[in-house]
């Protein structure tokens, strides 16, 4: 999916649209390179010292990323059945919350996560959001895995999907990175780009695709998907029955002003 802020998309139902696939979510979505982890994390200091918000957090993927490195972790996530899904850990604390009123006192973190997010809310609500729970010189961090077209097994995934559903309205939009500084509330962002991978055996690919809230998860549609991947699967698997799913992961970090 390519990246973009959710405009005119409420129709879409961005909060509860995952309420049917949060637990293929967990198990079948990427986690994030380490080096985007890293660089994420560059120059806020000590981890151990540091609070975070990971807003809307899903079923936790990148916020047990930030946890490993030591990083107290506040997920916040407006979906029940996403938070419900997610593996516990001691140095995560969840709240129900969206992105443009998280719950969260002002002032409270150093850095604020969006990891797949920021396309479903509110643009702007959500960035004055983000700058009331941010302290001052605090980090925004907005990260996607972005399928890699370039990759055959990657792009053929993507054409199953799309001889199945057709190209869904959420694929489509498109992300301004100056939409972050238009309100002046943040500076200027920065963009990097890591290159990642996800190894998949044939239920891994079957579950990757129905891990997306805009493909079909029964019927004929379905039974027509997984036809096309498991075609795809044969064709593709190394010897221990595994095919690799390549992404480009984009990062965009500014800072509070």
């Amino acid at each position: 999916m390519s990246p973009g802020p959710q405009t005119g998309f409420g129709d879409l139902n961005p909060t509860g649209r995952f309420s049917d696939r949060a637990e293929d979510y967990r198990r079948y979505r990427p986690d994030y390179p380490a080096a985007a982890l890293n660089a994420i994390l560059e120059g806020l200091g000590d981890p151990a010292e540091l609070e975070a918000a990971d807003v809307g957090a899903g079923t936790g993927i990148a916020s047990r990323q930030l946890a490993a490195h030591g990083v107290r972790v506040l997920a916040v996530e407006p979906n029940a059945e996403m938070r419900a899904a997610a593996i516990p850990h001691p140095g995560i604390e969840w709240r129900a919350g969206t992105a443009e009123a998280t719950g969260l006192d002002s002032g409270i973190v150093g850095l604020v996560l969006c990891a797949q997010a920021f396309h479903w809310f509110r643009a702007q609500q959500a960035l004055a959001e983000f700058s009331r729970i941010l302290r001052p010189g605090g980090r925004l961090a907005l990260m996607w895995n972005s399928r890699d077209r370039a990759d055959p097994l990657t792009r053929a995934y993507v054409q199953a999907i799309h001889a199945v559903n057709g190209e869904h309205p959420v694929e489509q939009m498109a992300f301004e990175p100056a939409s972050i500084a238009a309100g002046g509330l943040f500076g200027a962002p920065r963009e990097t780009l890591y290159p990642h991978a996800q190894t998949l055996d044939r239920e891994g690919l079957m579950g990757r695709a129905t891990s997306a809230s805009y493909v079909p998860r029964a019927g004929e549609p379905l039974a027509r998907l997984q036809a096309l991947l498991g075609v795809l699967w044969e064709r593709q698997h190394d010897s221990k029955g595994m095919v690799v799913m390549r992404y480009v992961t984009k990062v965009y970090l500014a800072e509070r002003r």
